[in-house]
């Protein structure tokens, strides 16, 4: 589903230079669950900024279901978010004076979906996350549980193959915490392939596969639990 080849990121500030990640190799297969990990300034957060194409690398290859997407237009990568990539962020981000309802609704607005299947799709992805009773609340009005699950349905909305999780617990009570992983664990069992992001090892634990990230290279990649190894490519057939 995913190769990442040769990929290097290089910020340029004046007269500073500063290389992110310095010649990634890596392979995502369909339906992996995956922790990313790492210290402050290891690279973590540019790798996942790359893999949600956000942002494009200075060198390498990101094949994304096989299409190179590394030197696509800014209006090709925000498609390619749209339709396959659903994110899930440690403050939510969600529309505060919006309710719940219209939160999950965004991005199929934003896709051209119809009014009936938009609100087809949002009262299931509701009573999915377990929220069918909050349609109309905003988020002020829910707890950061709550919240993350809405942040959930949102990403979701389109049913993107893959999920991009940033510190998705970080803000959340351990009671919380475990909810949403539990959530994650179902929607990996369904199929979906979960990318997350986190410092907590026991939120780590979650996952079938751990990548470590030191200095802008991959330390580790190992299985996790009951995970299958999956070692960076030292070669590309491109």
């Amino acid at each position: 589903m995913i190769e990442l080849v040769k990929i290097r990121k290089v910020y340029r500030t004046g007269q500073v230079v500063y290389e992110a990640l310095k010649g990634i190799h890596m392979k995502v297969n369909p339906g992996e669950f995956i922790a990313i990990m790492g210290p402050s300034g290891s690279g973590k957060s540019t790798l996942m900024n790359l893999l949600g194409c956000l942002d494009t690398p200075t060198e390498g290859f990101y094949f994304l279901e096989g299409e190179d997407v590394a030197g696509l237009s800014f209006d090709q990568l925000s498609e390619i978010r749209n339709k396959k990539i659903g994110f899930v962020f440690q403050s939510f981000n969600l529309l505060l004076y919006s309710t719940a309802f219209e939160n999950i609704e965004l991005p199929m607005l934003f896709d051209g979906i119809g009014r009936r299947e938009r609100r087809e799709r949002v009262e299931m992805l509701l009573e999915r996350v377990g929220l069918k009773e909050w349609a109309d609340h905003r988020p002020t009005e829910m707890s950061g549980g709550q919240q993350q699950r809405v942040a959930i349905a949102r990403a979701l909305a389109n049913d993107p193959p893959i999920i991009l999780a940033d510190e998705p617990t970080g803000n959340l009570d351990s009671k919380s915490g475990k909810e949403i992983m539990d959530l994650f664990t179902e929607l990996n069992r369904e199929g979906k392939t979960i990318l997350m992001v986190t410092h907590d090892h026991g939120i780590a634990g979650y996952a079938r596969r751990k990548v470590e990230i030191l200095d802008g290279q991959i330390s580790t990649d190992t299985p996790n639990g009951f995970g299958h190894p999956t070692s960076p490519s030292p070669e590309s057939p491109v």
